[in-house]
């Protein structure tokens, strides 16, 4: 007499992907698509910023802005992260219009360091912040079409079918926005030890 087959074993439930999570609309939902992007979008926003007190500010409005527009929007890529970087690049842009917070920033990066055996460690640190400033600063003098391009795939990572569909342009167009982006952003960024540029040479281009 053989003995009476296994059950087969329990396998989770497929996940639902972005576009079904975006559909449906619901706090669960939502909080599963949180989950699955706030760490790319965090660290997004803090190579818009320069700054990890800006990121999770950045992060924190940019999940409030796709909760509250989430019924108007759809999304265009099978991923919302190109949508969500979309929105921290609009939420980055206007904070960086609040010139007292930029102040205060540069203030505490610029403040002595209270711990002398860390100090290698920290100007480290406050370099590599004072160079990504410098790249932040020079991406928004770029134009429009060029400074969303360079955002999207330079700042962001993601790959150029993904910032077309977003931004709604064919590829080519893209890349050729990205060429002009890096050959500009060459003569842009100033080395360190340099003045960085002045607030009259750091407003948004239209």
């Amino acid at each position: 007499m053989t003995d009476p087959p296994h059950p087969p074993p329990d396998h989770p439930p497929p996940q639902p992907d972005d576009v079904e999570l975006w559909r449906r609309g619901d706090r669960a939902s939502f909080g599963a698509l949180f989950e699955r992007h706030v760490e790319a979008v965090w660290n997004h926003a803090y190579r818009l910023t320069g700054s990890w007190e800006q990121a999770q500010d950045v992060t924190s409005a940019t999940f409030l802005t796709a909760w509250r527009t989430r019924a108007q929007v759809e999304l265009v890529r099978e991923s919302a992260r190109p949508l969500l970087f979309t929105m921290a690049g609009n939420v980055a842009r206007t904070a960086h219009r609040g010139s007292a917070r930029r102040t205060r920033l540069l203030r505490r990066v610029s403040a002595p360091v209270d711990e002398p055996d860390h100090a290698d460690a920290v100007a480290h640190r406050v370099d590599e912040q004072d160079r990504l400033r410098r790249v932040v600063a020079a991406v928004r003098r770029l134009p429009r079409a060029q400074r969303k391009a360079a955002e999207l795939c330079l700042l962001g990572g993601l790959p150029v079918a993904d910032a077309a569909a977003q931004l709604g342009l064919a590829e080519v167009s893209v890349r050729a926005h990205l060429s002009r982006a890096r050959a500009r952003l060459r003569d842009l960024v100033p080395p360190l030890g340099a003045p960085p540029p002045g607030p009259d040479m750091m407003e948004d281009q239209p």
